[in-house]
Parts: C-alpha cells; structure tokens; sequence
C-alpha cells in the first residue's frame, strides 16, 4: 500500500496527458454548454461510466449558469480517474474516453460501476427508476458525488423511488469499501473543496443489511471528481487530490469484488 500510496503523488500531475487545460477553477464560469463525446464501444474493460439526467429546474441544472450538473468535471475527471487505476492496478481500463449513459439504457448493465453528479439536480423519472432498480439488483454500483447541505435530503428522496424501503446507513471506517485497496482510516477526513459542512459517507445496503453488499454511495458534503479534474493544475493541495483517487480506487475495486 504504501508503495501505491506514494504513486500517486507523481500521477496526479501525469494524469491530465493529452488533455486540454481546465475551464474554471473550482466553481468558476464553464462557458458554453458541455459538448458529449460519443461513447467508447465496450470491449470488456472497464470504463468510467456517468449518468446523465433531466432536471426539475426549467433546463438550469448546475451551479452558477454552467453546464448541467450531471456533467460537472467532465470528462477530464473521468480520464483522469482510469489513467490513476490504470496505473495503480491491473484492471488495465479505457483510458481513451468514457461513457455517458440514462440510467433507462440497457447498455448500463455493461457496467458494473456508474458514477452521478449533482445529484441534488437529478429528478428522477419512472423510467429512470426502474432502470437503476434493475441495474442495482443485477449488481451494479453506483457513486453520488458533488453535493452538500439540503442535496442530500433530496437524493434520498430520488432514491425512495427507486427503492422505496431502502434506507441510508452511515459507512463506519471498518467496511471494507474503506480498505478494498488503500487502507482509508478516516474517510472523514476528507476535506471538501467548498464550504465548511462535515464530510460524511452514507451507504445503500441490499436488504437493508449493513453487512451485505454495498449498493451505493453517497459522498455527502464532499466532490471527489473537481478533485479528479483539478489534480494536474495545482489549485488543490496534492495530499487531497491523493486523497480522492484513493476514493475513487477503493470504489471501482470494491464494486467489482462484490
């Protein structure tokens, strides 16, 4: 562990290679509306997957007049993301792009491991709900990142939609999301790139059982992925940015080991 942990000083500088320099500076204007790539066609490797979605705000959607909140980061945080796993494990992903999909898509079912933004922002429809349902009970894992304060409130009631007796646990330090790959003693102490409010990590548990698998995630108060984004630029102390892909890492291994 230790041998990867000091890895990733150096790659957070290398992690952006061949990528244009970033937009704003942590909550800065974005500029004009997020262009979509096409998505890579799946091979089998796996891929940074993120959930698109509508919006219950008359199109606004994000912060600040930017692009839409479910594509806050992207897709250098993506990128950046698989270039720090490709380099640290052996999981060997695609690091020449990544996927957007509705949580609705079929295509979703591909991937084990689907990443949301702003969920504060996500107004889920029918059709969305039973899509998550579905992938979620086929063993699919979800992460919710990039909200704070009254958000969460909200993203659990999305979520009593999708599953309506599912209930949020708080994820003590000892579960193994927290050392399925670097050892996180205090996820607390994850410092947030905004704001003053207490990190905190709550999880949903299949059949509401603490000790069984982890259905998803929920970053409360915190935005790993700006992390991500912002990790070649400087902005952010590295000892943070390190701390976020050692997140990210522990995610995508706990999502494919259980």
């Amino acid at each position: 562990m230790k041998k990867g942990a000091m890895a990733i000083v150096s790659l957070a500088a290398m992690a952006a290679a061949g990528h244009a320099a970033p937009q704003d500076l942590f909550r800065g204007w974005r500029g004009p509306a997020v262009q979509v790539a096409d998505n890579v066609p799946y091979d089998g490797r796996v891929t940074f997957v993120r959930i698109r979605y509508a919006t219950d705000l008359g199109g606004f959607g994000g912060r600040w007049a930017r692009d839409p909140g479910w594509a806050h980061d992207y897709p250098t945080a993506d990128i950046h993301m698989m270039k720090i796993l490709n380099e640290l494990t052996l999981l060997r992903p695609r690091i020449d792009g990544s996927n957007v999909f509705s949580l609705a898509d079929p295509e979703l079912h591909q991937h084990p491991f689907a990443y949301m933004s702003e969920p504060g922002f996500w107004a889920v429809t029918e059709e969305e709900a039973r899509g998550l349902r579905a992938y979620l009970a086929k063993g699919g894992f979800i992460v919710f990142d990039d909200f704070r304060g009254g958000d969460w409130d909200h993203l659990v009631a999305q979520m009593r939609q999708v599953i309506p007796d599912g209930l949020w646990f708080e994820i003590g330090t000892a579960h193994p999301v927290f050392h399925s790959f670097f050892e996180i003693d205090d996820p607390a102490a994850m410092t947030p790139p905004y704001g003053d409010l207490p990190p905190l990590f709550y999880g949903l548990f299949e059949n509401n059982d603490r000790h069984g698998r982890l259905l998803a995630v929920a970053n409360v108060n915190n935005d790993l992925g700006e992390y991500w984004e912002f990790s070649d630029t400087g902005y952010a102390p590295v000892d943070l940015s390190n701390q976020a892909y050692k997140f990210g890492v522990n995610y995508y291994i706990y999502a494919l080991t259980h």
